[in-house]
């Protein structure tokens, strides 16, 4: 007669899963949390963002990164040399509208929002920098937030209406009736 063989329930819960029946692999919520945020990290870095993985790995290893920190480290090491490296040092803000111009024209439509409100963050008179986050608005599809930054555009400097009839980067709001009456008010 075969003897058999009971299995406390404590004994269940301990015993690891294996894959493929072979290889024990304990879950471990914690490890599996630390893993999900260095790869999250990680994917920040791939996208460029290294002030954003910059802190993600940062928050890993004030937390407890384990047996990763070392390689949290060399990342956020990275990070900072990245950071310095695409730091950009303007000599006016003329310079620096220009810059977010470029971006703008490349389609680097958050790295252009980025400059210009840093242009207003030191210059809230910047109409220039107004009409800057008008153009992107319109380039983006945001008629709302266009007719807003044009408005105070033209409030600090009556000129840029006058720009802004010719500018064919408004093409898109050309048919919206606000458009029309902020452009030619006289009519």
């Amino acid at each position: 007669m075969a003897q058999t063989k009971t299995v406390s329930a404590t004994a269940m819960k301990r015993a690891p899963r294996t894959l493929a029946g072979s290889v024990p692999v304990t879950v471990d919520d914690g490890r599996a949390q630390v893993l999900a945020h260095y790869e999250a990290a990680l994917r920040l870095m791939q996208e460029g963002k290294y002030d954003k993985a910059h802190a993600a790995f940062d928050k890993m290893l004030a937390a407890g990164a384990g047996d990763l920190a070392d390689r949290v480290r060399m990342y956020i090491n990275a990070c900072v040399q990245q950071v310095s490296k695409g730091k950009t040092h303007f000599i006016s803000n003329e310079e620096q509208y220009d810059y977010a111009v470029s971006l703008l024209n490349d389609g680097h439509y958050e790295d252009a929002r980025e400059q210009f409100q840093s242009i207003l963050k030191q210059n809230d008179k910047a109409d220039y920098a107004f009409y800057g986050l008008a153009v992107l608005a319109s380039m983006t599809g945001d008629s709302h937030t266009c007719l807003e930054h044009l408005t105070e555009a033209i409030r600090q400097n009556p000129r840029n209406r006058i720009q802004a009839r010719s500018d064919s980067d408004f093409q898109d709001m050309a048919d919206d009736p606000r458009f029309t009456e902020l452009l030619y008010p006289e009519v």
